[in-house]
This record gives structure tokens, sequence and C-alpha cells, in this order.
């Protein structure tokens, strides 16, 4: 059980005194809402974490505060008619596809390019951009390496660094019982009490700064070279009363001040061309600079990669050339461990990427998705829906499905075909263990929704000479293959839309 407090000190709790922190965090009506029958399960023993913002509005850190992928923008002006249903249409085949789970806030955390529940085509297609993420980095002649800090530190707090705090109800609950205290007390010792307590972090750029020293050594101080990671990070909400979750990619590249320039041109080319490659329409994604007046101290410089959905233009990725002044901070008194080996000796300067990986995948569903009209055909069919996810994201690469012949036999050499391709690593849909009845055409349709790359058919034939109908999910065109190519097959298929 978490909730989020949002603790405001000045002019809301003037004239309420302690009464009205009482009642926001007493156990029988914590932040307004809590009973005695939810307080009466917790025992003394069970820890009840609660996120709790940094209620100091004013106060002024050594470090800035963490990097946000959300930026001040104009609102994007609302969607017309016709792009309302497109955007309403696209949403709901996420969820009618298993891409993500039905209910209304999950489908608004995801349009929000937050992290929500997922379904198990969601999982595999967030499991394959994020595997694509670390191929692009591990696979490029730039020195990265790959780390993985703690999201919950009590370094952060102290450091001003966390904008959510975890404290337990107990320690809340000690404060509000004590009715001596006037209000300046009370705001006192909650203050005391979260500046005491761990924070969630909000982004993965403090955990890199921390580990450089380490790394350097490990390089023998030479540059440039990157830490890369990803991971769950908390923003501020959207009014909804609860931090709201990301998943996050971060590279943080260090250089020399001489070059800083230069390596941020090459991680825009390099993070926009990435993004493009796995695009059906890569003129959507494009790249374009920070204005002055919104960058984010100490950074000089700001690049963002944008993605044009149907109601506006979504930031995907954020670099920022931010010097070393935040380096500096975070190892005091150990300047001459910051410094590189060479002539000038020069404390490195910080390029970073950070990316939204939900929003990403947002992006990649959206892009892919067409349509495509259908004459002749029954009216309910008329229109089909095709998403067209690049081969390597694609969650499930082939269907198996059984058509005429003996059911019992075929769904033998089904299983057996679909335990090879999973050694392969080729993900599988299990069609052939549905129990009702489906025409051909309504499976076909269904497949092509989920992004099925191909649909492969059993018959009598099968049993008979090993051939076998094997459909392709962009041309909808059918052919016939032996069941010993289709491994092969497959493989390359996939292998040549990677290099491409």
């Amino acid at each position: 059980m978490c909730l989020t407090l949002e603790i405001v000190v000045g002019a809301a709790v003037e004239g309420k005194l302690k009464a009205d922190f009482q009642s926001f965090v007493n156990v029988d009506s914590l932040s307004g809402r809590l009973n005695k029958s939810a307080a009466s399960h917790a025992s003394p023993t069970t820890m009840f974490p609660y996120c709790a913002r940094n209620f100091t509005l004013h106060r002024r850190t050594l470090l800035r505060p963490p990097l946000s992928l959300h930026h001040p923008r104009k609102r994007c002006s609302p969607p017309s008619g016709g792009q309302q249903d497109q955007v309403v249409s696209f949403l709901q085949l996420c969820v009618d596809s298993h891409y993500i789970s039905p209910g209304q806030r999950n489908i608004e955390l995801f349009q929000q390019g937050n992290s929500c529940s997922y379904g198990p085509l969601g999982m595999e297609l967030k499991r394959n951009l994020l595997s694509q993420w670390w191929h692009s980095l591990s696979s490029s002649p730039a020195q990265v390496f790959g780390i993985n800090t703690i999201n919950c530190s009590e370094d952060n707090a102290a450091s001003g660094q966390g904008r959510f705090r975890v404290v337990e109800p107990k320690d809340f609950e000690d404060v509000f019982k004590q009715e001596q205290l006037s209000k300046e007390k009370v705001i006192q010792k909650v203050r005391e009490l979260l500046q005491r307590s761990s924070s969630l972090r909000a982004s993965l750029f403090q955990g890199a700064l921390e580990e450089f020293v380490t790394v350097m050594e490990l390089v023998n101080r030479r540059l440039p070279f990157g830490l890369a990671e990803t991971g769950l990070c908390f923003q501020p909400s959207r009014g909804s009363g609860c931090p709201a979750e990301v998943t996050q990619t971060s590279l943080v590249w260090f250089c020399s001040p001489r070059t800083s320039s230069q390596w941020l041109h090459h991680w825009t080319r390099q993070r926009l061309k990435w993004w493009r490659k796995f695009a059906l329409s890569p003129s959507d994604f494009s790249s374009t600079e920070v204005a002055e007046e919104e960058l984010e101290e100490p950074a000089s410089h700001g690049v963002r990669i944008l993605y044009r959905f149907p109601w506006g233009q979504e930031p995907l990725e954020t670099l920022w050339m931010r010097g070393n002044s935040e380096l500096l901070q975070m190892h005091k008194g150990v300047r001459s461990k910051l410094q590189s080996r060479g002539g000038r000796k020069s404390i490195p300067h910080v390029i970073s990427v950070s990316g939204n990986v939900d929003r990403g995948m947002m992006a990649f569903l959206s892009n892919s998705l067409q349509q495509h009209k259908k004459d002749g055909s029954k009216q309910k069919l008329q229109q089909r829906k095709v998403l067209k996810l690049h081969p390597v994201l694609a969650p499930v690469k082939v269907a198996l499905e059984i058509g005429r012949g003996a059911t019992v036999e075929l769904r033998q050499v089904c299983e057996g075909l679909a335990l090879e391709l999973l050694e392969a690593e080729i993900s599988v849909w299990p069609g052939y263990l549905k129990t009702q009845p489906t025409s051909m055409e309504q499976l076909t349709a269904r497949y092509d929704e989920m992004g099925v790359l191909f649909t492969v058919v059993t018959s009598e034939n099968t049993l008979e000479s090993g051939l076998l109908q094997v459909r392709s999910r962009d041309t909808a065109i059918k052919e016939t293959m032996h069941i010993s190519e289709i491994k092969k097959f497959l493989l390359r298929y996939v292998s040549a839309a990677d290099n491409s």
C-alpha cells in the first residue's frame, strides 16, 4: 500500500495549524481517505511506505533537481473529430491485441507516456525494444559500460535529488500525536522527518555520476567512455495524486571539453538514426534543438528527438551538453581522480541522453498501424488493420495453425515445430491450441492486428509431403514451403531486416 502525500508549506496551511495536518495524515483518515478498518489491518511490524514529495518549496541545493523528460511546451491542440476517432481506435487496438491491459486509467497512463499494465505482447515488445537499445550501444565503436544503480537512496535525499520520499506512517503518526506542538514545530518535525527519509529517483543521471570515478580507474583514466543503464524512475504526477512511473534509458557520456560539442552532434545523429531504423514512416521521427529559455542548468545546449503522434509531437529522448559542474559537485575533494590521463589533465565534460521507453513503444505502435480496404469481403472485414512492426521488434514472429486434416496428428506436428522454433529464439503463437472453430480469414485478420509476421498453416499435405502454407503479414501473399525450411527462412528474414 503506497500513497503519495503532497506536503505544501506556507499559505496552504495558514490558519489551519496542526489540526489540518492531523486530519491529513491521521491513522484514522490518512490523506483524508483512510478509515479505521484499513488501519486495523496494519500490524506494528508491517511497513506501509508512503511517498512524500519534498515540501521545501524554495530550498536551494548544490546539485540541480533530477532530469525530467517532461519539458515546458505549449499544449497540443486537441485532435479534430476524425483524429480523435483515430486515437480512440488506435488505443483500443492496443488493448484488444494484448499490448496493454484494459481499463480507462491504464489507457490514460499509456497515452501519457508512463509505465502501465502491459499485456503479454506489450511486455515482449518492451523487451525487444530494450534489447535493441542495449545492442545499439554495445555494437557501436564507442566504449560504453552497463551499470545498475539502486532506485531508493538516502544519498539522493541528502542532496535534494529525490522528489518523492518513502516514509513509514508510524513516523507521521508520532509527530501529529504530539498535541502540544505549535504549527511551526509540526512543520519543523515533518521537514526533519522527510530529510532523514530515503527518496525515489527521478532519473538515472545521478547514478552514472556516482559510478564515474570507479569506471575511470577501469579504463586507466582515458576518455571518452559512456555509462548506460535502464530502469524505473518516478516523475511528478499530473494531478492523479500518485507519482508517474516511467521506464527510462540513460547514456551518460564523458569526454574532453574540446570535443563535447562534436560528441553531442554524434549522439544526436546516432539516436535519430536508431529510432528511424525501426520505423515504417521514418519522417515521423525528427530532432529539434531546445530553445535557450528551456535549457536545464547547467546545460549549455540541448536536443530533443520527437515523434509526431496524431495529437501532436512528443519527446522520446533528450540530449544535454552539461559541462562538468555536476561531476565536480558529486565528487568534492577528489579532483585528481576526475582528471583524464594526458597532457592537459582536464576534467571531463558530460553529455546525457535520456529516453522514455514507454512512449517509444507507443510511438512504434502508432507508426506501424496501417489500414487496408478489402473489396468484395464481408462488411466487418472490409477494413483490415495491420500492425506492421519491424521484424526485430515484432513480439510474435509466427503463428501456427491447423487447417484441414487429422487434428491430433497435425497438433503433434505443430508442437514439434513450435519447440524447434522456440529453441532458435523465434517467438511462436500457439494458434493450434484453440478450441473454438474460426475461419482462416478471421484468424489472419486477428494476427495482422497483433503484428504477427507470418501465419503457418499445417494440413493433410503436411502429413503426406511435409509441405505447409506460409502467409506474410506485410504482403498477404501465401506460399508453400517445406517444414524443414521454416526455421531457416524465418531466421534469414529477421536477420536481413535487422541489417537493412
